[in-house]
């Protein structure tokens, strides 16, 4: 056997279709490298369009580490070899197998396939956390990729110990037709360059349905696969609308993510003789417009003054922030259906209903077929199918009868996911919708994660409701003393939190389970489905851990539903996620009297330390979700105001006193009444924003005003004295009510 013969019959069937092909090289390190490199002498591919994956430049070509392959998303390869002895991160496959183009060659450096699931490497290491050690991690998710590799058509595998082949991944496929010539719209706003530019009549049809953003309150959606040029179909709109003067706003979930539109873009522009120049600082200007890259956050914020706004990987996006970015007039939105970060069913299922009640006319466009290589791309097909990126829940007729009493509670082992595909997909489609940022790793953690557990509500056998949970705590002083003196400890996020941060060394010595992820089928939601789950996970850990708890994107929305379930907020974090945008909430419900006691400490520490950090850090906190925060602490804070400060605010409510002169005890009372929400006490919403915004957060009073849509800022002082009247009667002193006899 000749395995420069093997790769090379595998390019040469894979250039005369346009397909990719893979070849695994298993067994010693050091022989497979020996045969790359006399691969690559046969080929004769150049080094520009060779890279090495893996812990070591040891090629003639690029070299990028493992656990930095998404440096290569958005650029293309002839031959990309994979070393996946030191480790095989899932996330790293999917996003070089999606570099490779068309007639290009995937190699993957394995140990022998028998061996390889039960081997422990670098990637295993992230997933043995303690108290757990790299013995408890698993080999499921590599024997899967092992048995996928071995049924899949396109792969060859080499035994490089024994010299022989296993398979020579031909497939002999039949010649391809031509396919029809691409024409352009024969009535078309966009310049005859910009369609002269697209690669396939998907791309056309896509950048016709982009001039509609010529329009105001439009709104256009790109949905494809990757390779399908919906990035490269954007940046020539975006191109164009630069060229007629306009400012275009592109956003994505990093820079990387939106370089092919710039590269289209300036392609354009110089075709047009329009722009020359570099793009400076990811800015890109024509003779008139020009197009800038934004982070997300600063988007937000930015959109409403863009003529044009375009977010790239929209699906790598929460949906909170791209209901944000809805404030522009006229956008596009471009996303991956089945992608590495995140998978764009989240946005299909969960933004469509925010779009559909947008004041935006919405035009929908979805690019099929493939430019880096040909539609039915066997190799594609395996990347799908060995990581997932295309699993999705139950089909809505299958699960439309369920509620909370018809449906069956079950643990999911990892055993009983690898014996069932289909199990497998719906749970794992679930979980993807559930979470912006589900990727390959997390279908590792799933199956070999000795801290991670899956539970699911099952209707009729398919699942309608799933929790992927977290084992944390039960540390050892020598793991807590590492946490509390700022070392780092994989896992464990809530005890880490309550260690380091809120320097409490004891955080860690309970047991607890944190829920990382929970969904519900979008055809079934609202029916209490995920409360019904919380309720068997509480009931089945309620005698084997100390504490349940979840830590999350604070809305008010998911603070209720926490809230609702027995969670109580015992952490509001001081920065906001730099993709979401949002600050992240830390919850428990504790489920023994070592939990109680990890609850109560910190429960009643953040009613003590809201007040104070409401006025610093969170001073940009949305008003509703700091009111859902204080609702859901289960604490008293305690109120203990002087009586010279019950007459300053008593007359601050009824007289003729100033909130100004002393905001401290203002604080702190509007502290205890969100925390109780009495019932006697019955506030508007806007009452309560006002609260939040001047009280605790001070805000200017005209800025104040502006936001709650009073008529000036001595409307906006009197609705604060008024909304503190009902305060001081329930919770003033003997002094307080004397202010407020005096005066009423």
């Amino acid at each position: 056997m000749d395995v420069v013969e093997v790769a090379t019959d595998l390019r040469r069937e894979a250039t005369r279709v346009d397909e990719r092909r893979l070849l695994v090289l298993a067994g010693d390190r050091e022989q497979g490298y020996e045969h790359v490199e006399r691969i690559l002498d046969a080929l004769e591919v150049g080094i520009t369009d060779t890279t090495l994956v893996g812990p070591e430049d040891r090629l003639r070509c690029e070299h990028v580490p493992g656990r930095n392959a998404d440096r290569l998303l958005g650029t293309t390869r002839e031959v990309v070899i994979v070393d996946g002895h030191e480790a095989c991160r899932p996330n790293a496959l999917g996003q070089v197998t999606g570099v490779v183009d068309g007639g290009g060659l995937l190699v993957v450096l394995a140990p022998p396939l028998e061996a390889w699931p039960d081997r422990r490497d670098a990637f295993d290491e992230t997933l043995a956390v303690p108290p757990f050690d790299l013995a408890d991690v698993t080999g499921n998710f590599r024997r899967r990729l092992v048995e996928t590799l071995r049924a899949h058509r396109g792969i060859a595998i080499v035994d490089v110990d024994a010299g022989r082949l296993e398979r020579d991944g031909l497939t002999d496929p039949a010649p391809r037709l031509a396919g029809s010539p691409i024409e352009r719209p024969a009535d078309r706003r966009f310049p005859a360059a910009a369609y002269d530019a697209c690669y396939t009549a998907d791309q056309v049809d896509a950048l016709s349905a982009l001039e509609s953003l010529a329009d105001a309150d439009r709104v256009v959606v790109l949905e494809a696969d990757r390779g399908r040029g919906k990035s490269s179909a954007i940046g020539l709109a975006a191109g164009c609308f630069a060229a007629s003067g306009e400012d275009v706003l592109v956003t994505a979930p990093a820079f990387r993510n939106a370089a092919e539109v710039f590269a289209r873009a300036r392609e354009l522009l110089e075709t047009l003789e329009m722009s020359t120049d570099e793009p400076a600082d990811h800015v890109l200007e024509s003779d008139d417009g020009c197009i800038r890259f934004v982070e997300p956050a600063a988007a937000v914020e930015k959109a409403a003054s863009a003529d044009l706004v375009v977010v790239d990987e929209a699906a790598a996006l929460p949906v909170r922030r791209l209901e944000s970015l809805l404030a522009a007039d006229r956008i596009a939105f471009a996303t991956t259906i089945h992608g590495y970060e995140g998978a764009g069913r989240g946005f299909s299922v969960r933004f469509r209903d925010r779009l559909a009640e947008s004041d935006h006319d919405v035009c929908e466009q979805t690019l099929a077929e493939p430019i880096r290589y040909a539609a039915g791309d066997p190799i594609e097909a395996w990347a799908f199918r060995a990581l997932l990126l295309d699993a999705r829940p139950p089909v809505d007729p299958l699960v439309t009868d369920a509620q909370p009493e018809t449906v069956d509670y079950r643990r999911l082992e990892p055993d009983d996911l690898l014996a069932d595909e289909r199990l497998l997909r719906e749970t794992f489609g679930l979980l993807v919708l559930a979470h912006y940022r589900t990727e390959p790793n997390d279908l590792a953690r799933l199956l070999d994660a000795p801290n991670v557990d899956v539970r699911a509500l099952v209707f009729d056998g398919h699942v309608v409701s799933v929790a992927l949970l977290a084992r944390e705590g039960n540390l050892s002083q020598e793991t807590r003393a590492t946490m509390y003196e700022g070392g780092r400890v994989r896992g464990n996020m809530l005890p880490d939190v309550l260690t380091s941060q809120l320097r409490d060394e004891k955080a860690g010595d309970p047991t607890g389970v944190r829920v990382m992820r929970i969904a519900t089928h979008h055809a079934v939601r609202s029916r209490g489905l995920g409360s019904r789950l919380l309720e068997c996970v509480r009931e089945e850990f309620l005698e084997t851990v100390d504490w349940l708890g979840t830590g999350f994107g604070a809305t008010p929305g998911l603070l209720s539903f926490w809230r609702e379930n027995g969670y109580g907020t015992v952490h509001i974090s001081t920065t906001r996620n730099d993709t979401s945008g949002e600050y992240s909430a830390l919850m428990l419900a504790p489920t023994s009297d070592a939990g109680s006691r990890l609850h109560d400490r910190h429960a009643d520490w953040f009613a003590r330390r809201f007040a104070a950090v409401s006025s610093d850090a969170l001073d940009d906190l949305e008003s509703d979700v700091a009111r859902e925060l204080l609702r859901s602490v289960d604490a008293t804070p305690p109120l203990a105001l002087t009586d010279h400060e019950w007459r300053v605010v008593a007359g601050a409510a009824y007289g003729p006193g100033l909130f100004d002169v002393d905001p401290g005890p203002f604080r702190r009372l509007v502290v205890r009444y969100l925390v109780d929400d009495p019932d006697e006490i019955d506030l508007s919403a806007r009452e309560e924003r006002l609260l939040v915004l001047r009280a605790l957060q001070g805000r200017e009073w005209p800025a104040v005003a502006d936001r709650l849509e009073y008529h000036s800022a001595g409307q906006c002082m009197r609705a604060l004295g008024d909304a503190l009247c009902p305060l001081v009667d329930r919770y003033g002193t003997d002094v307080a009510h004397e202010v407020r006899d005096r005066f009423r």
